[in-house]
């Protein structure tokens, strides 16, 4: 076989795999993207619920529930109605589609915001309604070729399921539900940002369904093309484009920052007698910080200036590093401080009631005691069960316990498995963690 022969079978293969002649019905599809177009009805009522639904799910930051609202709700036709009256040239069917989508838009803000006016759920993280409000590029690339599945799906012979999922891909209403709750709690950056993505899976729906209409060759109701329409399509596709690109761009620096944050602590988290537990990033401030938390020694300004120059090396200045030491003193202290309140407030009863009072201050100190780490105790027993060790540093918090311990040579992972048994059982604590040096 020639290689010219080896290029047309290979031309012929995928012309027969790619093509969409024989699995598409336009005139199937044109009739019944029309006749779901008309919202009213029983569309009005599956919407309110379907909003309701949505804006609970939301509330409560549960995922199912928000994905079994975006499955019932009827949002999408006008929007690919709108796309095909572009691509037909149909003026009467692009006025009919925005009707229908604006009535849908004002039945979905009167739902969701009258539930985020009465309920009574307070979300101290609504994770789910934030991730509607900071659109990105992302958001465009979903809309558009989720569009393109959907109007694809409507336009072939035999159905499937694919609208379920482009129903959910695309997220209609939890942008809308996010408007609501923006305008039921007068938070206008909420409503803007959520309304902002609307916008985008409307219009970019909308571009995908014109493309794929041109493409699959619906039959035009004018002849002649109305370039000014078209034009003023893709200016507005512009103007949608541009603030999404910046989100976009902020969401890549703050990604590029929290890798770079991981990677600096695990290759820097052992520094001396200092050893960093815990670390967070704050995204919501520029520079962006990043706060490190250190158990162990005191941090040496050698070690310091070390810390700073590694975190250089992923881009991290010093300026935007803050240090906690003795964080774990600062608990102890506090601890001390809540029971010596308890013992004032006690004294009154303590002089009414001498016995009870004195029951009372043994529980208190008994309580007390159990809080503290027998530091002494603990690091005598390790150097007198494993020699080679120098030097121990115990600290705790609410988390876990740390023993830091230096040994020449260093500590075999085995004998520091041990070790972190040992002290399981001694302390009556399983998260304890061990750093060998």
């Amino acid at each position: 076989m020639t290689y010219a022969q080896f290029m047309q079978r290979a031309k012929h293969f995928l012309r027969k795999q790619l093509s969409l002649t024989h699995y598409i019905d336009v005139q199937a599809a044109e009739t019944n993207i029309r006749q779901n177009i008309p919202f009213r009805g029983p569309n009005i009522y599956i919407l309110f619920v379907a909003i309701i639904i949505a804006s609970v799910g939301l509330n409560v930051n549960s995922i199912p529930v928000i994905i079994g609202a975006m499955l019932i709700s009827p949002l999408m036709s006008p929007i690919i109605g709108f796309g095909m009256g572009l691509g037909t040239n149909d003026t009467q069917l692009i006025i009919k589609s925005l009707k229908h989508l604006s009535i849908m838009f004002v039945v979905s803000l009167v739902a969701s915001t009258l539930y985020f006016m009465v309920t009574p759920l307070e979300m101290d993280n609504p994770t789910e309604l934030l991730a509607r409000t900071n659109p990105s590029v992302y958001d465009v690339l979903i809309a558009f070729f989720g569009g393109i599945a959907g109007i694809l799906e409507l336009s072939r012979k035999e159905k499937g399921t694919v609208m379920s999922g482009v129903a959910i891909a695309t997220a209609l209403m939890p942008p809308l539900c996010t408007v609501g709750y923006g305008i039921a709690n007068w938070n206008w950056h909420y409503a803007g940002g959520a309304l902002y993505l609307f916008f985008i899976n409307c219009i970019f729906i909308a571009l995908a369904t014109f493309l794929a209409v041109k493409y699959l060759h619906f039959p035009s109701k004018i002849e002649k093309k109305s370039y000014k329409s078209l034009i003023t399509y893709g200016v507005l596709i512009l103007v949608v484009l541009i603030p999404s690109f910046f989100s976009a761009y902020s969401i890549v620096l703050e990604n590029q920052f929290a890798n770079a944050a991981r990677h600096f602590v695990k290759e820097d988290q052992s520094i001396g007698g200092t050893y960093i537990y815990d670390y967070t990033t704050d995204v919501t401030v520029r520079p962006y910080t990043l706060t490190l938390r250190l158990a162990g020694e005191q941090l040496s300004n050698d070690n310091r200036a070390q810390l700073y120059a590694d975190a250089g090396k992923h881009g991290i200045s010093h300026t935007q590093i803050r240090i906690v030491e003795d964080a774990t003193i600062e608990i102890r202290r506090l601890n001390e401080t809540e029971v010596m309140k308890d013992w004032l407030a006690s004294t009154e009863e303590k002089l009414k009631e001498r016995d009870d009072s004195i029951r009372v201050l043994n529980a208190q100190i008994e309580r007390f005691k159990a809080q503290q780490l027998p530091v002494e105790q603990i690091c005598s027993e390790v150097k007198a069960q494993w020699p080679q060790i120098t030097d121990v540093t115990l600290a705790s918090n609410e988390k876990q316990i740390v023993i830091i311990v230096h040994a020449k040579p260093v500590l075999k992972i085995d004998d520091q498995q041990r070790i972190k048994h040992w002290l399981s059982v001694r302390l009556q604590n399983e998260n304890v963690l061990v750093v060998a040096q």
